[in-house]
């Protein structure tokens, strides 16, 4: 991770540059738990790690199944 990324971020700032929602739509994101947050004080932050970390989980599960011989793999 580079030293200029910051660890934590806000929940629109993670909704808007993670699934290009408004204020109030990255909030509901966090509520419903798309968005992982953290309690700092009184306020949730999110923890950029856990959100890359999430994004490649949903990358590999898009991912088309790998074919094999005309059939997929398992």
């Amino acid at each position: 991770m580079s030293d200029d990324r910051p660890l934590t971020i806000s929940i629109p700032q993670a909704g808007r540059l993670y699934f290009g929602l408004s204020r109030n739509g990255s909030y509901a994101a966090a509520k419903r738990g798309d968005i992982p947050t953290v309690p700092v004080g009184k306020r949730f932050r999110v923890p950029v790690a856990a959100m890359d970390r999430k994004m490649e989980i949903v990358e590999e599960e898009l991912k088309p199944p790998v074919r094999v011989n005309g059939g997929t793999a398992a």
